[in-house]
């Protein structure tokens, strides 16, 4: 419940990162994602999917990454793009995601 004068507040979509270049793949490590409630058609191929752009848009990773490659001009416009970098966590360089 909000209180008088206030209004409740839609999450809004979190902040891409950089656009690939046409053929690189898309990093989508965060959760936002994927809504793992529903699956809803994806906006290119229309097959079911519980993948989210950064916009909320279902799509496809690979679809995404394959329109990208198809459309190089438009996909400047930031349709599609990979998650921000997160910052590391420890003080040791070279380490990275792998083990």
């Amino acid at each position: 419940m909000t209180r008088p004068g206030r209004t409740k507040k839609e999450k809004p979509p979190f902040e891409p990162g950089l656009i690939p270049a046409p053929g690189e793949l898309l990093v989508w490590r965060d959760g936002q994602h994927f809504d793992r409630w529903q699956d809803l058609p994806c906006e290119l191929c229309d097959k079911p999917t519980p993948m989210r752009s950064h916009s909320g848009e279902p799509v496809h990773k690979a679809c995404a990454e394959g329109w990208i490659s198809a459309n190089p001009v438009e996909a400047r416009l930031g349709r599609f793009a990979s998650d921000l970098t997160p910052k590391p966590k420890s003080k040791d360089k070279g380490q990275g995601d792998h083990a």
